[in-house]
């Protein structure tokens, strides 16, 4: 069960940068005891996140104050991208550029910089969707119980999604939920979010003892990973499969 819930009232909320007025998503968390500001590129809105009985005007009066932080978040985002025929997508850190011909098999092949894929080309975009997404399943539920098991821990369900705000997360029933998103980016940057959602398993906290866990279960450098997801991570929602 979610601690966070979207607050209605939120609706119809904007903050002026410039010229434009930028929508406001607030969110209340009941874990949360700090505001949180967060430009959400793929949305084109802000989404700022509140302890569940902090008061909307002085939430809004602090974000209003960001200004310059949410100039330069809007200066980074990406212009979206429809995936279709002749596009380049990033597949396991690698640029691929999608190949199709009417005559082609439907089955989407992957050779070398190309993804090959036939059927109607109105169907392309939602096809390499799907099999995005099937191969993050399977590759991150085959990592995470490769892992697991070395560390001697259990693993529950393992599922994938499509969230804006995290990259992976971890119940206390043991279940993992990561976003298939994660099957674009470089293979050392996936294996860490999956050895941190493992670690999990055993710390569901952040602790100095979770972290050195981390970092035993991962086989690369945790924190050049994470510094990837900070500086490309928001890059990877801009792909869109359906106009």
């Amino acid at each position: 069960m979610s601690n966070a819930s979207s607050d209605p009232a939120a609706d119809g909320l904007h903050i002026r940068v410039g010229d434009a007025a930028w929508p406001v998503r607030v969110v209340r968390h009941a874990l949360s005891r700090r505001y949180r500001l967060v430009f959400d590129g793929a949305r084109g809105e802000l989404r700022l996140t509140v302890p569940r009985r902090a008061s909307e005007r002085a939430a809004m009066q602090w974000a209003a104050g960001q200004q310059a932080w949410i100039a330069e978040q809007i200066g980074k985002t990406a212009t979206p991208v429809l995936v279709g025929p002749g596009t380049a997508i990033p597949f396991r850190g690698i640029e691929r550029r999608i190949d199709w011909a009417p005559g082609a098999p439907r089955a989407i092949r992957l050779g070398g910089d190309a993804i090959t894929v036939g059927g109607p080309i109105e169907g392309v975009g939602r096809r390499i969707e799907r099999w995005l997404k099937a191969e993050a399943l399977a590759l991150m539920e085959s990592e995470s119980r490769a892992i697991a098991d070395a560390a001697g821990l259990a693993v529950g369900r393992v599922g994938v999604g499509d969230p804006r705000s995290r990259w992976g997360s971890c119940t206390t029933g043991g279940d993992l939920r990561y976003s298939w998103r994660l099957i674009m980016a470089p293979d050392h940057v996936r294996r860490a979010t999956v050895a941190h959602e493992v670690a999990h398993l055993r710390h569901m906290d952040h602790s100095p003892a979770f972290h050195a866990l981390v970092d035993a279960l991962h086989d690369g450098d945790v924190a050049a990973a994470r510094a990837w997801l900070r500086r490309e991570g928001r890059a990877l929602h801009r792909y869109r499969f359906t106009a």
